[in-house]
């Protein structure tokens, strides 16, 4: 199945994510098919950058995102 989640990146206590699309079947950190938008959650408040049209064309093609993406994608206005 093809999820869209959070890819976990920067240093040790100080997480930047980024939201891709991903085989299920892979590691939360391993390969991964398109990066749609980055997640910062450090920054006051949180910085959510996302393509939206991307986000929308791989959810109509089937990806499920998870449930924190979910809520990020509804911040961003992706979702309704």
């Amino acid at each position: 199945m093809v999820k869209i989640r959070l890819r976990r990146m920067g240093a040790k206590k100080a997480p930047f994510y980024r939201i891709v699309v991903a085989d299920s079947r892979f590691p939360r950190d391993g390969r991964f098919i398109e990066e749609i938008g980055t997640y910062n959650p450090l920054t006051n408040p949180a910085e959510i950058k996302v393509d939206v049209e991307k986000a929308q064309a791989w959810m109509k093609n089937g990806a499920q995102p998870t449930d924190t993406v979910r809520a990020l994608l509804k911040n961003a206005g992706a979702i309704k």
